[in-house]
């Protein structure tokens, strides 16, 4: 894994962006933001599992003017996402902790400058985010929609704020799929200090968003690329955070939770591994301390991942084997090894928070 590149820091709210600061894990609300009390709902869920920032729609005016009153309730830093109408943006910057423009569609340079300068006047941060498929004209025509064609738009528009004297940047270059997405943020990395925002546009649903950001996204994060990150998927709030911090954990940029190891399904399976794998994974969700947790179907495989791991089982006929340390602490009757193991992980994850 490559080292994290350095980048300029910002702060949206209260939660730094790039420099040395952790990655931050961003979604989205999909209901209408001038019905404040679904999107509150919605941004108290993405709170309660563990996103840091929330990006909000603002397709009209009633979307902008609830700003105000959305921000004094939303218990997460607030990004205003603004497309076309560059008055929204203005209208937005009076309350919430960020603007998201897309150069391929706000306008003239009198507009993006009228939005500078208003997120200037509040100290507030841009994120330039160019879509692949949504370039300028001019970027369009002489590049077509590649990954040259997004960096040569993300660098125009830089350095348009910049000579409006505007440098709390981020910048996001997503395209639909991995490849053109991984080149656009590569590209551009050595030629800007800016902190960049992670994601695949359009990725789809579950399955095919899960394959494309642990693709894309996780490729980047061990390239040492990336500061916040999104995984977009269809229809889905709570799954965006869970699939986003997943990444982060295996792709070694955040050492927080359980890492749990399980074997494939095999003949040699001498339990209901599936069901026991789904209530270790259920039970020790909650723990954020760092442990490798190991649950194996037989004791083909188990002894030699129990050496990399913190704790685990191997299971055998009728009965199974905890190992701790890689030393066995025990043998115990297969209907009650599970709970004996979740006590046991909980022990070690308490016992290793408080050194």
């Amino acid at each position: 894994m490559q080292q994290r590149y350095k980048t300029k820091q910002i702060h949206i709210g209260n939660v730094a962006i790039g420099g040395d600061a952790p990655i931050s894990v961003q979604s989205m609300t999909f209901s209408k933001t001038h019905d404040i009390a679904a999107t509150k709902a919605q941004i108290d869920r993405l709170a309660l599992a563990g996103a840091d920032i929330v990006r909000v729609a603002v397709s009209d005016e009633s979307d902008a003017y609830s700003l105000k009153e959305l921000k004094k309730i939303s218990p997460l830093p607030l990004v205003a996402d603004i497309h076309f109408r560059y008055r929204f943006a203005l209208i937005a910057a009076e309350s919430v902790d960020c603007i998201r423009i897309n150069p391929g569609n706000i306008g003239s340079k009198d507009k993006i400058k009228a939005v500078a300068d208003a997120c200037n006047a509040r100290n507030i941060p841009i994120r330039i985010g160019v879509n692949g498929g949504s370039l300028e004209k001019k970027f369009e025509r002489k590049y077509g929609p590649t990954p040259q064609g997004m960096v040569e738009s993300a660098l125009y528009n830089i350095k348009l704020l910049e000579d409006f004297g505007f440098q709390r940047i981020k910048v996001s270059l997503k395209a639909s799929d991995v490849g053109r997405t991984m080149q656009a943020y590569r590209m551009l990395r050595p030629k800007v200090v800016y902190p960049f925002h992670l994601g695949v546009t359009e990725a789809g649903t579950l399955m095919h968003s899960s394959i494309k950001s642990a693709m894309a996204l996780g490729g980047l994060l061990m390239e040492g690329i990336g500061d916040t990150m999104r995984c977009s998927i269809t229809g889905e709030l709570e799954e965006e955070i869970n699939l986003a911090r997943m990444i982060l954990k295996y792709s070694g940029r955040q050492k927080q939770g359980v890492t749990l190891i399980s074997c494939p399904t095999c003949g040699r399976i001498e339990a209901d591994l599936v069901k026991a794998v789904k209530e270790v994974e259920k039970r020790i969700a909650h723990i954020k301390t760092p442990l490798q947790v190991s649950v194996m179907g037989c004791v083909v495989n188990a002894l030699g991942e129990a050496k990399h791991a913190d704790i685990a089982i191997a299971f055998g006929d009728k009965e199974g084997m905890i190992i701790k340390g890689g030393e066995m602490i025990g043998k115990y009757k297969e209907d009650e090894i599970l709970e004996v193991f979740i006590n046991e992980v909980e022990a070690l994850a308490k016992e290793r928070a408080d050194v």
